[in-house]
């Protein structure tokens, strides 16, 4: 070429202009520190990931955790998780990340047999493996009906993992290569007794993609342990549930109807059962016993003394039931020679609704308190000990003259441990909340036993079981399902006079 502008093309460039082979490898300490920096931040990941998931305290919580962590482990934004124990003994659930409730039903509405994550739940899928549709728009194989739902929901792939616990869980929950370490252990030294098939979760993305094999291990590795951790919330939840179920057994399935008073009852479950309690008797002449209590201890031991005590108790109240001071003397007899390593505190009373009359005696029970239109105070007793703390108890009994319209509560201590207040200051508050019932609501006991609760205890510590009974209206019975999360047992019985 002629020469332009005084360059001559025929010179070389310099050397150190020049460009690099394409084929010269980079230096090995730069590799091996790539891949250790790449370790270290995948593990360092994983442990924040998995840290917050030993947090979690419920399988809710847990499930909902394990969406939200494996959506930034895959890179998907959307997911879902189906909960089915190979077991069949529950719970079930199914939940959504990013999903509203009619997105679950368009989804549920894909055969199982050809989802992304039926052949995980049925046990079909080839060693548990995951698997992964990554064109859910223009795959050949892909069903026509969940092509319709990926369309309509707009996600184009989808990658599923097994969840399963125990020695059943295999290589297949963390497929994927790669070098990872310690975290691939996690499922080693299981002591719970439930094992294998817990449910399966998919993620969802947005355009057809799949994770890379570095995701796929990670994501593995998290769900692994995500399934041993979720074994042991369900082997704590059911044991939950039979205590509770089991307490709420022992205690009253309806409430009686008696003229001239009108009766509610309000029972929240600790997780641990405990055994508080109450009970409601038609006596002779048309009385009627009142009592509620507490033995002390939780678990299943608490909650069979409280129905033996209960039982004791009724038949007390029906041989002696007018004097209250009598009937805790002879539990408090039989607790010491068949319950000598536990204590109980116990409130009895004997109601004449025609006279607006009650004879009342407490051991180390809080006191009751009366809400009306015109007050909201506590009932003054007697200062006694727990039943089994003395070598003989007996304490005065006390009368009361509720007003027509004036509703008696009695309730166990647990309504006041459940704030986290110091004790007088649990009374301040549930004395402020007796006197802050509407009077709408004065009319019905249940209603005033309701806004107690939500006012007193904490928020999401107030749901629970309900029952209510009515005079010279007819009766009613009613349930709620809630899980509260304090320790502590909660029993209040609302008792209004007409």
């Amino acid at each position: 070429m002629p020469k332009v502008a005084g360059i001559d093309p025929t010179v070389p460039a310099p050397a150190h202009t020049a460009q690099p082979p394409a084929d010269l490898p980079a230096a090995p300490g730069a590799l091996i520190r790539d891949r250790l920096a790449g370790w270290v931040s995948d593990l360092t990941t994983l442990h924040e990931l998995t840290e917050r998931l030993a947090r979690t305290g419920s399988l809710d919580g847990a499930l909902k955790e394990l969406l939200r962590a494996g959506a930034a482990l895959v890179g998907a934004r959307r997911g879902l998780v189906v909960f089915e124990p190979a077991d069949r003994l529950g719970p079930a659930t199914t939940l959504g990340l990013g999903l509203a409730h009619a997105d679950l039903g368009h989804l549920e509405t894909v055969p199982r047999r050809v989802s992304s994550y039926g052949g995980l739940l049925d046990g079909t899928t080839a060693r548990n493996e995951p698997v992964a549709a990554p064109d859910l728009f223009g795959g050949t194989d892909v069903d026509p009906r969940q092509r319709e739902v990926a369309v309509r929901l707009g996600y184009g792939a989808s990658y599923a993992v097994p969840l399963i616990a125990g020695a059943a869980a295999g290589a297949g929950a963390g497929a994927g290569a790669g070098g990872g370490t310690g975290a691939g252990a996690a499922s080693s030294g299981r002591t719970g007794a439930v094992s294998g098939r817990l449910g399966a979760v998919v993620w969802l993305y947005d355009e057809p993609a799949e994770p890379v094999e570095r995701q796929r291990h990670l994501v593995g590795l998290y769900a692994r342990y995500a399934s041993e951790h979720l074994a042991r919330l369900l082997e704590l939840e059911r044991a939950r549930t039979r205590v509770a179920t089991i307490a709420e057994e022992l205690l009253p399935t309806r409430l009686p109807r008696i003229p001239g008073v009108r009766l509610a009852a309000r029972h929240r479950t600790g997780p641990y059962g405990g055994g508080d309690w109450y009970d409601a008797l038609p006596l002779p002449e048309g009385a009627l016993s009142l009592a509620v209590g507490s033995v002390s201890g939780s678990g299943p031991g608490a909650v069979a003394a409280m129905g033996r005590l209960r039982a004791s108790l009724r038949a007390y109240a029906v041989m002696e039931g007018e004097d209250p001071v009598a009937v805790l003397s002879d539990l408090e007899l039989l607790l010491r020679l068949t319950e000598p390593a536990r204590t109980a505190t116990a409130l009895f009373a004997y109601a004449e609704p025609a006279q607006g009359k009650i004879v009342l005696a407490g051991a180390g029970h809080a006191p009751p308190l009366i809400v009306g239109d015109r007050r909201a105070e506590f009932v003054e007793t007697s200062l006694s000990a727990p039943l089994g703390m003395l070598s003989c108890w007996e304490a005065p009994s006390v009368e009361l003259w509720p007003a027509s319209g004036e509703t008696v509560l009695l309730y166990t201590d647990g309504l006041l441990r459940r704030t986290g207040d110091p004790m007088d200051r649990a009374f301040a508050r549930l004395h402020s909340a007796a006197a802050s019932v509407p009077a709408s609501a004065r009319e019905d006991p249940g209603a005033v036993a309701d806004h107690v609760l939500r006012t007193v205890l904490p928020r999401g510590h107030e749901t629970g079981r309900g029952q209510g009974a009515s005079a010279g209206v007819g009766a009613g019975a009613g349930t709620g399902a809630g899980k509260a999360e304090g320790a502590e047992d909660v029993v209040v019985l609302a008792v209004r006079f007409d």
